[in-house]
């Protein structure tokens, strides 16, 4: 097994390699803006540092949100070209929870939260009974509206790094890995688990719609 993770899905541009066992190589970057020009050279790199070629790879595993539509979907999109490309299959996986697994990993338990910024003054969030267990859908909300229910409780996430009022105990990593992220998902397949298919969670519309009541212009 050798598995290509990427994460696209917040301000991180992720990529792992993971050979079923442990991560074989990583790069991230943050940068929100530039999730399309960043992506496809960290997976050479990735290759490079692991010393494979790009047809060594048996499964692709990709975030799929929740996420701002222009970044989430860069991800996507690589990754169902790689799984074209390559004949492999495609696996879907929550970004909270690979940031919640990530955390895990950094010596977190549970119970606990995941938040990431959804912008305008809103955050992407899910509980978690421990790094593994989700026991809530990925919702999107104003932290003052969640802080309450939440109180309890860490928050991990850059999420709960912006809004300290909501979430006074706010704890890292801010953002998802792909190493976490490939690792979840090798744990998952081993186990015999299914994955989610590799299609966005955008919880909400996106900001580009037809107007409404516009003006019909026609010939004489």
């Amino acid at each position: 097994m050798l598995l290509l993770a990427v994460d696209t899905a917040t301000p991180a541009v992720t990529v792992a390699l993971h050979d079923g066992t442990s991560v074989v190589a990583e790069s991230g970057r943050i940068d929100a803006r530039r999730h399309g020009e960043l992506l496809l050279p960290a997976v050479d790199r990735v290759l490079a540092e692991a010393g494979v070629k790009l047809d060594a790879v048996t499964d692709v595993v990709v975030g799929v949100g929740p996420g701002p539509y222009t970044g989430l979907r860069v991800g996507l999109v690589t990754a169902a070209t790689f799984g074209s490309a390559l004949s492999v299959p495609v696996h879907g996986v929550c970004t909270l929870d690979g940031l919640a697994y990530a955390a895990g990993q950094a010596g977190l338990e549970g119970p606990f939260a995941v938040a990431t910024d959804a912008r305008r003054k809103e955050v992407y969030w899910a509980r978690y009974e421990d790094c593994r267990t989700r026991f809530t859908e990925p919702a999107v909300d104003r932290p003052a509206d969640i802080a309450e229910q939440l109180a309890s409780v860490p928050v991990v996430g850059a999420g709960a790094v912006l809004y300290p009022e909501a979430f006074p105990d706010a704890r890292g990593p801010e953002h998802v890995s792909a190493g976490a992220l490939a690792a979840l998902a090798a744990e998952r397949l081993a186990a015999g688990a299914e994955l989610l298919p590799p299609r966005p969670l955008y919880l909400r519309r996106p900001d580009a719609q037809v107007p409404k009541n516009y003006k019909v212009v026609t010939p004489k």
